[in-house]
């Protein structure tokens, strides 16, 4: 066999564990908001009438997003001193285990208060263990990478967003033909079980990768860092900030044409949840080859002119993705498909796609762990997990009408516009081809 294409084999291997990586971890983690209003709300809050049990429900969700940065920075310490490779194995593990074990926890019914304790510690570790996950998969993928495709290859572990929102819906969507009382007792439990199995696959595949070369390079030079955070601050603070601004546009846009869109759909256009949710599905698959095809357009162009290219046609793809279903919506279904799958799979791709090689390209290698999960988890809590109770209050606020959302969008898509035209791009560092698989 030829030492190319052992190369090749490597980074094939290396790509597809980063990605499968990604997609249990968001499958894990989407599964539990798939559930929360179908079944969690009665098993865990059974004394709550059924709003408020769900409220409950998905206040234990939100934590995950609040642990996250939590994650983000413990494995972003040890990854930036110990490596990439063990941390990735950590997280899988800490995620799926955590999934797993909500499958096997008892309901109210049995333990009492105890059930929803156990419920909101599982689901803080999930956080944890995401929080993680994703820094060290895109800098997996990325510190692998050829010279010059750094962009691509970091967008394949992106995926794993849209493929694990779309097996957690399937998973349920299958599980949901077994007669009610079986789904109720046992069958939503099957679909947390699963995720054991695919931790261990993740894990089989991601003990056959070796390190980085970047961070052996800081290994061999003896490069590494007491305590990356604080390095991080002390000489990146302008990366810091401009990461944070420019990852909004990104978790805004996902959150209002992902979550938000489907409340808006049903109760301010009067139709049905399961079209609301076959439009954000539909999406989620379409924006699959774009996310990839964004990543070899910030490759040949530029990350800075692709993703801001991308933050201004949200911008303006908001304005005339709600024009159209107010104007349209509660008439024509295929407007309002045109309006979600348009701005979600064409633009958002543009950001989502070279958002992990831009993040990289602001960090020094020994904080590079780090650096790109700080910014992507503390990011998460205002741009992901706040937008759509921000969305909703502002719809109320106009009254039903969809301006003040709109001008929201507008605002966030500028101020990322802002933050990626300010960054500085140091060159790339040139990379050796990577070495073998490790068979270990």
């Amino acid at each position: 066999m030829s030492q190319s294409h052992r190369w090749s084999r490597s980074l094939a291997l290396i790509v597809f564990a980063s990605t499968l990586g990604t997609t249990i971890e968001w499958y894990d983690f989407f599964l539990y908001g798939v559930l929360t209003p179908i079944v969690l709300n009665h098993v865990f809050f059974p004394n709550l009438s059924p709003a408020l049990g769900t409220i409950a429900a998905y206040t234990t969700f939100a934590v995950g997003f609040i642990s996250r940065p939590v994650g983000g920075i413990i494995f972003g310490h040890f990854g930036d001193r110990i490596g990439r490779k063990a941390i990735l194995i950590v997280t899988l593990l800490i995620m799926g285990g955590g999934t797993f074990l909500i499958g096997l926890l008892p309901g109210a019914a049995t333990i009492g208060v105890a059930a929803p304790l156990l419920l909101l510690l599982l689901r803080v570790l999930q956080g944890i263990g995401i929080g993680g996950e994703w820094g060290g998969a895109v800098l997996m993928a990325i510190e692998h990478a050829p010279p010059g495709q750094r962009s691509f290859f970091g967008s394949w572990p992106q995926l794993g967003v849209p493929l694990g929102l779309m097996s957690s819906a399937g998973v349920v969507a299958l599980l949901n033909y077994l007669p009610n009382g079986a789904f109720m007792v046992w069958g939503w439990r099957v679909a947390f079980m699963i995720s054991a199995l695919l931790v261990f696959v993740g894990i089989f595949v991601r003990l056959r990768i070796s390190e980085t070369p970047e961070f052996l390079q800081v290994q061999a030079e003896d490069e590494i860092v007491a305590v990356p955070v604080i390095e991080m601050i002390r000489t990146a603070p302008r990366s810091v900030i401009l990461t944070l601004g420019a990852r909004y546009v990104e978790g805004a846009c996902f959150n209002v044409f992902g979550v938000f869109i489907i409340a808006y759909v049903v109760n301010s256009l009067h139709l049905t949840r399961g079209f609301a949710l076959f439009a954000v599905v539909l999406s989620s698959a379409c924006m699959l080859p774009f996310i990839l095809i964004a990543g070899r357009l910030a490759d040949r162009y530029g990350m800075r002119r692709v993703f801001a290219t991308g933050a201004l046609l949200i911008a303006i793809g908001s304005v005339a993705s709600f024009a159209l279903m107010q104007a349209y919506g509660r008439t024509h279904n295929w407007v309002v498909l045109i309006a979600v799958v348009v701005p979600f799979s064409l633009f958002y791709p543009l950001v989502y796609g070279p958002e992990s090689s831009l993040f990289a390209s602001q960090f020094d290698a020994k904080v590079r762990y780090t650096g790109v999960s700080f910014a992507y988890q503390v990011s998460g809590i205002y741009a992901s997990g706040l937008t759509p109770l921000i969305a909703s209050v502002l719809l109320v606020a106009d009254h039903g009408a969809p301006w003040y959302v709109v001008l929201y969008m507008i605002a966030v898509g500028l101020i990322s516009f802002g933050s990626v035209m300010a960054m500085r791009f140091e060159p790339q560092l040139q990379q050796q081809p990577v070495g073998t698989v490790n068979s270990r």
